[in-house]
């Protein structure tokens, strides 16, 4: 569809019908569009691509914001639409698609602390907390709540961050990207991706369908 500024639009938020948090909303020409995913401002090929990708092989209905500070690719939605509980199944929030995000992260620090040392393992987890301070993830706003989530069981827990798609396509690029600097290549992908043999075979099915069908998909197959 089309290639908007910020002056274009009007963004605002709705409530979701099932969680305590708020859902962004794109407004255009009478149109509405949610939050698919978020590229910073060196990223610009990176998000056209991920956009045309989507428009033009995949035939959705997207649009891409150009902001100074980062671009953002947006899916046409009705707003009566996110309150069907067949949209929201498809926010990618089901603890599941949360947990296997954790699952990867925790693997990636590990493989680093193992193979590269401590040293970098600390460095790793610097990086991680400025990445999900960067993008407002939930609940991970400290090094205190980087650390938990670095060493809790995602498996076991009764309560996981309430982390949007959004969130999980920037958690597995910026975990790509982290790893290749690591690392030098990506042979970790596979590694990490072991981590979720944790998981019950379903949801390791479901995640991995669409990690595969996520602008990310292509990096870590």
């Amino acid at each position: 569809m089309f290639i908007l500024k910020r002056q274009d639009v009007e963004i605002s938020s709705v409530q979701h019908p099932k969680r305590d948090q708020q859902i962004l909303i794109l407004h255009y020409q009478g149109q509405t569009f949610r939050l698919i995913s978020v590229f910073n401002a060196s990223q610009e090929e990176e998000a056209k691509a991920f956009w045309r990708d989507l428009t033009d092989n995949r035939g959705k209905a997207c649009v891409l914001l150009e902001e100074p500070e980062r671009y953002s690719v947006w899916g046409k939605v009705r707003i009566e639409q996110l309150a069907s509980e067949g949209a929201i199944a498809g926010d990618a929030t089901a603890s599941f698609f949360t947990q296997a995000g954790l699952l990867i992260l925790q693997a990636l620090y590990i493989d680093i602390e193992d193979l590269l040392g401590s040293r970098q393992a600390g460095l790793f987890q610097k990086d991680i907390t400025e990445v999900l301070r960067q993008w407002r993830f939930p609940q991970a706003e400290s090094p205190e709540a980087i650390n938990y989530l670095l060493t809790m069981d995602p498996v076991t827990a009764l309560q996981l961050p309430p982390w949007q798609e959004h969130h999980l396509n920037t958690l597995m690029q910026e975990l790509h990207r982290l790893g290749k600097a690591y690392f030098g290549n990506a042979t970790f992908a596979e590694r990490a991706l072991e981590a979720l043999q944790d998981m019950s075979a379903g949801d390791r099915g479901q995640f991995l369908q669409w990690l595969g069908q996520s602008p990310v998909g292509k990096l870590w197959q």
